[in-house]
């Protein structure tokens, strides 16, 4: 009887069960909370929560031909994948971050950039921290973590809270790190309202958070499909490798502001990006295996995630105020926080910060002028370091 007991505990999954796939599930179980108690970005991090806890599972017949660090799941014997290697192509093929850049477009307004410029150093200057933690990840070495360049520069994009941008620039420098970074770099922008307000309030003054802005003209219809399509142009000959993302950004928008391809619009805005956003979390869930997931260098990941944003965060507000020094027509700084590319959190939470201070002020449209500015800018950085450290 104990021997037919011992077989049977053999043929289940239960002999498989490792530490690393315990850790993992409790890392699932906060993830979930976060999207579901919480409401931090659920349409991303519940489709990732369950990727990651199939990825720590004794599955068998649905992970086959997929590989992540030292984590290999053989073909099966008639040289087939299972149905999550054909899902992922999605991310090694690159389909997904440009697809999610296409509904971006298709849903965001360029209006206010278009209608304060000067929001454009903004969104640069949020780049900033994006190359600081590049200095800061490889000087990690000091403490006996060691980083590639590449490694490096796929580290530092978190800064700019842009999910697919991040794993768009991983796939091309370190696709072995794509679960950590993604998952940091969509945690980060799900945290957008718990982390930016304390490093807005540190940074600024009450006075400086009263400021009131003038109220941006009205964009006309011409002018936002030159803007799109002479920007496009001009990303891609500045920055080849930016031009799946930049393409599909600006062509998303375009059939936004045309007025003539309202059903493709409507579909690019909804059902399109709902559907890849959906296999994206789901690919990227996959890849927090428990054995290749918790190591140091995942840890450190995270911790340098964090400063990037930090960075990105207060450059934007530096930025602002020392235009303020020029400017005639001044700048709220918190619209300086909104330089990440956290599309359209981070300028939502720069209007709540100004009316904390100011319930009549209004600076949601003024924060959505660096907002895609910082889209823009997070997109051509990824593009230079592939570029400079590309294969």
């Amino acid at each position: 009887m104990l021997e037919l007991l011992q077989r049977f505990y053999t043929h289940t999954g239960f002999s498989q069960v490792t530490w690393q796939m315990s850790v993992m599930w409790v890392v699932v179980a906060v993830l979930l909370y976060l999207a579901v108690y919480k409401k931090f970005e659920p349409l991303l991090l519940v489709p990732i929560a369950f990727g990651a806890l199939l990825a720590n599972l004794p599955t068998s017949g649905i992970m086959e031909g997929l590989k992540f660090a030292d984590q290999a799941y053989p073909f099966k014997s008639d040289g087939t994948g299972g149905v999550f290697y054909y899902l992922f192509q999605g991310i090694h093929l690159e389909l997904f971050p440009p697809l999610i850049f296409m509904g971006v477009g298709a849903l965001t307004d360029f209006g206010p950039l278009i209608a304060n410029p000067r929001t454009f150093l903004l969104g640069a200057a949020a780049q900033f921290g994006v190359f600081a933690v590049f200095l800061a990840a490889f000087l990690m070495r000091a403490v006996g973590i060691e980083y590639s360049l590449p490694e490096c520069a796929s580290i530092s994009i978190i800064g700019g809270a842009d999910g697919p941008t991040s794993i768009f620039l991983a796939n091309h420098l370190a696709p072995h790190l794509i679960g950590a970074i993604a998952v940091s770099a969509y945690s980060y922008m799900a945290l957008v309202p718990v982390l930016q307000p304390p490093i807005m309030r540190a940074l600024t003054t009450e006075t400086q958070r009263k400021i009131r802005m003038q109220r941006l003209r009205v964009v006309s219809k011409l002018e936002k499909l030159v803007f799109a399509v002479a920007i496009m142009v001009g990303c891609i000959v500045l920055v080849p490798p930016a031009s799946p993302l930049m393409f599909m950004l600006f062509f998303g928008n375009f059939m936004r502001e045309c007025g003539v391809v309202e059903r493709l619009s409507r579909t690019a805005q909804n059902e399109l990006i709902n559907s890849v956003t959906l296999f994206l979390g789901v690919s990227v869930g996959i890849t927090m295996n428990g054995q290749a997931f918790l190591t140091v260098q995942t840890l450190g990941i995270l911790g340098l995630g964090v400063l990037a944003f930090a960075l990105a965060t207060a450059s934007g507000i530096w930025m602002a105020q020392l235009l303020n020094l020029f400017l005639r027509d001044k700048i709220n700084p918190l619209i300086g926080s909104a330089g990440v590319s956290a599309v359209p959190m981070a300028s939502r939470v720069s209007h709540i910060e100004g009316q904390k201070a100011d319930p009549n002020n209004y600076l949601l449209m003024h924060a959505m002028g660096p907002n895609v500015a910082g889209v823009i800018g997070t997109a051509l950085v990824a593009g230079f370091f592939i570029s400079l450290l590309g294969e």
